[in-house]
């Protein structure tokens, strides 16, 4: 039987935030699109329809409890990881990376499900095996392997960033979940010894990547291109702006990946430091709520899977401003809601139908 509490409790607030968002995003999109080739300009047609597809998953996640995530989590899980597998074998090679699998007409790129995947098996372990004495070496052995499996299947793509993002969305969750003082310790003492190992499997361009952003100027016709052209575009939209469709970086096509991971510059530079202020705060505020819908729901599950999927946004709003800035190298980090992606914005929509679906039942007691 319907409960009539669902639609009292209906986060509004949310929706609206999240409106607000996937039209920054369509208005960025389609002022990026309009320099381009053709192929470019079908980018924002492909959006709109991704957003359409997007919205009807958000109401289709909602609509049931979030406890039926808890109930299949490992299920998804291994559904992602197959697809992960998938990819590596049968998946279309674009630049010298596998990361798509492609049904007819549409490219989906498992990565972006698989961020999903691990905030909800993580959840579900967490849930269920955290204490207040915190966690043992031992009792971690199980996340790392959850989180293990994924990240060396999308570092063998190669896609460093996602799989960046895989560890950062863990390690925020693990954090807060509690850890004995021997375990952390052992811990970062692992990853510090590991840094030097890491540096050594890197690929040359992910190397250079690093080297660029310790010395932008090293390769201004090269590596070091896609930075300074994103600060030029960035700077000349000053306060204001240049306005809607006549940012001349963009125009011109001196931005590359315009309409994915430097979007960002493409909004500065028309609607300059108060539009991307506005955006930035839309960001900000989805933090925030999304913080206090983890914050309210009294079931342990629901708090943590409300803590991941606000990792997941905040840590990829983090790292991709501070990328088109040059504050952080350059990983391949989209930016939620505003880069184009179908794979992305789908993730995207299914993580705020499950925001919505929290904070409308976290008034459910068990």
């Amino acid at each position: 039987m319907f409960d009539r509490r669902l639609v009292q409790n209906f986060d509004w607030m949310l929706l609206i935030i999240t409106l607000l968002l996937a039209a920054s995003g369509l208005i960025t999109l389609y002022s990026a699109a309009r320099a381009g080739l053709p192929i470019t300009q079908a980018f924002f047609v492909k959006q709109l329809m991704w957003y359409g597809i997007g919205f009807v998953i958000m109401i289709a996640s909602f609509l049931i409890s979030y406890k039926q995530f808890d109930q299949y989590a490992y299920f998804a899980y291994a559904v992602c990881i197959f697809l992960l597998a998938a990819v590596l074998l049968v998946g279309k090679l674009v630049a010298g990376s596998k990361r798509w699998l492609v049904f007819g007409q549409i490219s989906l790129q498992p990565s972006e499900m698989a961020k999903v995947a691990v905030i909800i098996v993580l959840a579900r372990y967490y849930s269920r095996t955290a204490s207040t004495k915190g966690m043992r070496l031992r009792d971690l052995v199980i996340p790392m392997l959850l989180i293990g499996i994924p990240f060396g299947l999308i570092v063998k793509q190669p896609d460093l960033g996602t799989a960046v993002m895989i560890l950062l969305i863990a390690a925020t969750l693990t954090v807060l979940i509690k850890i004995e003082k021997r375990a952390m310790i052992a811990i970062v003492s692992f990853g510090t010894v590991a840094i030097p190992m890491i540096w050594l499997l890197l690929k040359g361009y992910q190397k250079q990547r690093i080297l660029t952003f310790l010395e932008p100027d090293r390769d201004p016709l090269g590596a070091g291109y896609h930075i300074i052209q994103s600060k030029i575009a960035i700077g000349s939209g000053m306060l204001s702006g240049k306005g809607f469709l006549k940012g001349t970086q963009n125009a011109l096509s001196f931005l590359p990946e315009h309409h994915t991971d430097f979007i960002f510059s493409v909004l500065a530079e028309d609607w300059g430091f108060i539009g991307s202020a506005a955006v930035l705060i839309l960001f900000l505020m989805l933090i925030i709520w999304s913080l206090n819908i983890a914050h309210g729901c009294r079931d342990p599950f629901g708090a943590l899977l409300a803590i991941g999927i606000t990792a997941l946004i905040g840590w990829e709003v983090f790292i991709n401003i501070g990328m088109v800035m040059g504050l952080m190298p350059v990983v391949g980090i989209p930016l939620p809601f505003i880069s184009y992606g179908g794979s992305a914005i789908l993730s995207m929509m299914l993580c705020m139908g499950i925001l919505m679906n929290i904070s409308m039942r976290k008034y459910l007691v068990e």
